[in-house]
């Protein structure tokens, strides 16, 4: 990333927010918001795109498995959204940060009227230092849920986002630490790709399902999410979110992850 560098979309995933027993990952959380707001103040613009609304929905609740039909997968999305963003809330209010929820769904950002109403309080909020935390409306959606008109998940929508606000950059947070040439978990000779500026076959091969029982994507959606971001003309990172502070040198431009773009 270069000093010119100043409007930056961060999206983390369900896997980085919710442990592997299922309780929320408070840690993360609190390092962040240290960080957002550490970047906010020092004059970067930054969305954040969260997921874990369902994850977190699921450890309020003590529940350990996503259910399967879709009214119930809404009714945890909407207890978990509620929980997350309280969160959030007291967490980044700790550094003085403001935060302001969007719920978005597809259809808003596809229609010109509603899509610049959307633009327009996303710029007001800029302006007045408050980070945007952006997650899909699954309630009144079901893009993102176990439905079979789905087509993505927050990954497409980050990038949808980015886009849509001229971001220089998306950084995608993800329980990996970079795109490899195979599957790591499978494979102990698995290498990781630092610098990706073409999509080819190969590497879309590379690319594997979902790793986490509490989170709908995967390797695939962050390609397609990198597609789109590189046709826009901009870069984005994919790195591992376990510790949030990577964002610095992503912001920094210190190679992290693998780069997506020139």
């Amino acid at each position: 990333m270069t000093d010119r560098t100043k409007r930056v979309v961060v999206k983390i995933g369900t896997s980085s927010l919710v442990l592997p027993n299922g309780r929320i990952n408070l840690h993360t959380i609190d390092q962040l918001s240290f960080v957002l707001a550490t970047l906010n103040n020092q004059g970067y613009q930054i969305i954040l795109v969260s997921s874990g609304a369902i994850g977190v929905g699921l450890a309020s609740l003590g529940l350990k498995d996503r259910p399967a039909k879709i009214a119930q997968q809404q009714a945890m999305a909407s207890i978990g959204q509620t929980a997350l963003m309280r969160i959030y809330s007291q967490r980044f209010l700790d550094y003085q940060t403001h935060v302001a929820q969007l719920l978005l769904t597809r259809d808003v950002l596809d229609y010109s009227v509603s899509r610049q109403h959307i633009l327009n309080t996303i710029t007001t909020l800029f302006n007045d230092n408050i980070i945007p935390i952006v997650n899909e409306n699954d309630p009144v959606s079901v893009d993102e849920l176990d439905h079979h008109t789905s087509f993505s998940d927050n990954d497409e929508l980050s990038s949808l986002v980015a886009t849509a606000i001229d971001a220089d950059q998306l950084v995608i947070l993800s329980d990996i630490d970079a795109l490899y040439d195979k599957d790591p978990h499978k494979y102990d000779d698995a290498k990781a790709i630092k610098k990706v500026t073409t999509m080819t076959p190969e590497i879309e091969a590379a690319a594997s399902g979902s790793s986490t029982r509490f989170g709908t994507g995967g390797m695939v959606t962050k390609l397609r999410a990198a597609a789109r971001i590189m046709k826009a003309g901009k870069q984005m990172v994919l790195c591992n979110g376990r510790d949030p502070k990577i964002l610095f040198d992503a912001f920094a431009g210190k190679a992290v992850g693998t780069t997506f773009g020139k």
